[in-house]
């Protein structure tokens, strides 16, 4: 029976964002309309049934129908997206030697940024007295240790060459497929020599170069209408999503966590300052910036999957900041892989420098905060070759710096609050770097980013 009620209320939450679509409500009004209501929903589920109880875990299985589906549809059209787009905007642009300038500006700016996120960290720790001493592990923390340490032995035998060399598409179908963790990366490559290999085409045979250009435009256009048609699910899919963090998380973990929590947060807060710094100093308003990505940094929130998040970023920086599709695909795919400002610089920093008393290490040792901000940058640029994220870059760095690797289990119980934040600022890290690029190298179209136009061009009732 409260299977039956708890369905029934969430599909009058939907049926109301149904009727807000057919209103005049814009895309964003409405993603933080089912933000609020899936938090309302997740709450109410957590006082009447408390939290861990079968009614819940029951009505979350079939919450998570329209929310992970909604995900799936997000990855499903990623690599169509990056693909078709990388190659129409070589063809448009028609200059490939700018695709080394666009590449190195970007993959130097997430990898700068990602430096100062892990001093950010290792202040922010200091400065609220974090350290793994009197941190009790239960059943959860112990078993998550154990695992990380059986990682740990995949990780030791990939080197920085090995890591580089799984950028390279071996087999682009199998890439375009995502089976390697560097898939995005290998497809973004691929797709350059495609354009470059298109451009040749265009240039020494003209009656095939029209009808080439004529393909991809086409090709262009199609994905770009099978991403709008996703993207007008996000409402919904945030709304599920959300429920399900609010629903399932345990505040009591949480409360006991909390100091690490908040210091997290602050931590996060401090580089999305750092990013808007970044922007203002190529002559963004940061506001305005950040007025337009925050639907981005909604869904990156609630989803906690920056590769899910590619798709409406590389439509918000092309649609909303005016970047350049070129500029915009590149920086949101690599920001997708490497240089997470979140997961691969601050939390690995953090759990550094809060785990470093119990070994007798001073974390305030100039000495320790260089090691441990150049190994936290080196190991960013190479996580996607072992899998991405924030548990393989806290293994990387942690066994680089001879710690017990099963210390980072200690924080699962508040893992999904935190990585929600962390997954927000790597997005926000990629839009920076696309935003600083395109106008350092004098792409980007004002006119856009000054415009209040939504994205796609559409309202609610498209």
């Amino acid at each position: 029976m409260f299977l039956i009620v708890n369905l029934a209320v969430f599909a009058l939450l939907i049926a109301f964002l149904v009727k807000q679509q057919s209103s005049d409500q814009t895309l964003s009004k409405r993603v933080f309309t089912g933000l609020g209501l899936g938090v309302i929903f997740g709450a109410a589920l957590q006082f009447f049934y408390g939290a861990g109880h079968e009614a819940i875990a029951t009505t979350l299985k079939y919450v998570g129908i329209v929310g992970s589906g909604y995900v799936s549809l997000l990855k499903m059209i990623v690599m169509p997206l990056i693909m078709v787009s990388i190659i129409a905007a070589i063809v448009k642009v028609k200059n490939a030697g700018s695709l080394g300038k666009i590449s190195g500006l970007s993959i130097g700016i997430l990898l700068a940024t990602t430096a100062v996120s892990a001093l950010i960290g290792i202040l922010v720790s200091n400065m609220f007295g974090l350290s793994a001493e009197g941190i009790v592990q239960g059943a959860r923390e112990i078993a998550r240790g154990e695992a990380l340490q059986t990682r740990l032995a995949s990780v030791e035998t990939l080197s920085l060459a090995d890591m580089i060399i799984s950028f390279f598409p071996g087999n682009p179908f199998a890439d375009l497929a995502g089976s390697r963790p560097t898939s995005t990366i290998a497809v973004v490559i691929f797709s350059a020599f495609i354009g470059v290999a298109s451009l040749t085409v265009i240039r020494t045979q003209p009656e095939l170069g029209k009808s080439l250009e004529t393909f991809v435009n086409v090709a262009q256009e199609v994905v770009r209408t099978l991403v709008r048609m996703v993207l007008a699910l996000t409402p919904y899919g945030v709304l599920a999503l959300m429920t399900k963090v609010v629903a399932g998380s345990n505040y009591s973990d949480i409360l006991n966590l909390l100091n690490f929590v908040v210091a997290s947060y602050v931590g996060l807060g401090l580089i999305l300052v750092m990013h808007l710094i970044l922007v203002a100093g190529v002559g963004v308003n940061p506001v305005r910036f950040l007025k337009k990505i925050l639907p981005v940094l909604t869904f990156a929130f609630t989803s906690r999957s920056s590769a899910g998040t590619l798709p409406l970023n590389i439509e918000t920086q092309v649609k909303k900041l005016g970047n350049g599709e070129a500029v915009s695909n590149f920086s949101a795919s690599f920001g997708a892989t490497m240089g997470q400002n979140g997961c691969a610089g601050l939390y690995p920093a953090m759990l550094a420098v809060m785990i470093a008393p119990t070994l007798g290490i001073d974390p305030l040792d100039p000495g320790f905060i260089m090691t441990l901000i150049a190994i936290v940058t080196i190991s960013s640029f190479g996580i996607a070759g072992v899998g991405g994220g924030a548990t393989f870059a806290a293994i990387i760095v942690l066994s680089a710096l001879d710690m017990p690797v099963a210390l980072a289990g200690l924080l699962i119980s508040i893992e999904p609050l935190i990585d929600m934040g962390r997954t927000a600022v790597n997005v926000s890290g990629s839009m920076t770097a696309g935003t600083v690029t395109s106008r350092v190298l004098g792409q980007a179209d004002n006119s856009i980013f000054d415009s209040d136009e939504e994205i796609s061009g559409e309202r609610a009732n498209a």
